[in-house]
């Protein structure tokens, strides 16, 4: 039977509505169901603190559930809109932006419930520092989404882009490989800046004293993990702005979908390398503050070298895109 670029959009918007809800609903469900695991444990040490505690089990939920919430909206988009297109483009770009904002989801989720099961547990532990706890969980977990929110932004250029005068091919892989660049990446970068901001929150619970230096910390680690899902950003830029010669051959638009997988891919484990150094690091410099100009410096240089193998996806995905 054959079909008209119409009927394939609805597939393809159908199918990639259900990935995009589908594979966002993992990460926010693990990273609450964390943060209810550590409110449970916190209540059992101290009962009298319950009801700040199930306080701040709600907000860290609910930031948890953020990244679920991008997927959500994406996916309704792609359910109930109207998508009129003549060109066999915009099939493979509904499918991409489903699937990009859903798997940009899983690590945002999974990262925001980390900081929010350790303010839980410190509030326990210092009741009087319940409000700085969720001052730091609330920027720890914002900061995780970030990755889910480049994911977001891809999704809707994906999206609402006009592709009538684009060629077919090779610029269906170049769509394909922006969605699975931004949304792989995000996985690393999300779980990373998850463990950082918990060990923040540990810390401050901890020594109270340590407060600031514990934030700084957590934000200049953070920071450095977010690295690689600025990459797989970049590259998806490059693949949906870049303007490609028609070309019948499959050559060309494989490297434009293997640019999109090597940087997606090669962007997890950066991120999340790159958060347990940051996360041991803010964890003794709370410990040992007469030695934080060491440690950070021992961080910054660990992370470095986990950062350099997203920079061989980087170079590899460039030369995909601009040698080959």
């Amino acid at each position: 039977m054959e079909l008209d670029v119409q009927t394939w959009l609805k597939i393809a918007a159908f199918s990639g509505g259900g990935l995009a809800i589908g594979f966002g609903a993992i990460g926010a469900a693990i990273g609450e169901g964390h943060t209810a695991a550590k409110a449970n444990h916190a209540i059992s040490r101290n009962p009298e603190m319950a009801g700040d505690v199930f306080k701040s089990m709600l907000v860290g939920q609910a930031v948890a559930e953020s990244a679920a919430i991008f997927s959500l909206v994406i996916a309704l988009i792609l359910l109930f809109s109207e998508f009129s297109a003549t060109s066999f483009i915009m099939v493979w770009a509904v499918f991409s932006a489903g699937l990009c904002t859903g798997l940009g989801a899983i690590g945002s989720g999974i990262g925001a419930g980390y900081p929010a099961g350790a303010a839980c547990e410190g509030m326990v532990r210092q009741p009087e520092m319940s409000n700085r706890l969720t001052t730091n969980m609330l920027i720890g977990s914002a900061v995780c989404q970030t990755p889910s929110v480049f994911a977001l932004v891809v999704s809707f250029i994906l999206i609402y882009t006009d592709y009538s005068t684009k060629p077919m091919w090779p610029m269906w892989a170049a769509v394909l490989g922006a969605g699975l660049s931004a949304g792989l990446s995000a996985i690393g970068a999300g779980i990373g800046s998850g463990l950082v901001a918990q060990s923040s929150c540990e810390g401050i619970s901890r020594q109270p004293k340590a407060t600031a230096i514990a934030t700084n910390s957590m934000l200049l680690g953070q920071a450095i993990t977010q690295t690689t899902a600025i990459y797989g950003l970049l590259i998806s830029f490059i693949l949906l702005f870049k303007n490609y010669p028609a070309s019948d051959a499959i050559a060309p638009a494989m490297a434009l979908l293997g640019a999109g997988l090597c940087m997606g891919i090669g962007g997890i484990g950066p991120g999340i390398g790159e958060g347990i150094t940051a996360q041991s690091a803010v964890t003794w410099i709370v410990r040992n503050r007469e030695s934080a100009g060491e440690i950070t410096r021992t961080m910054l240089v660990g992370m470095a070298v986990s950062e350099s193998t997203g920079i061989y996806s980087m170079v590899i995905a460039l030369i995909l895109l601009f040698v080959v």
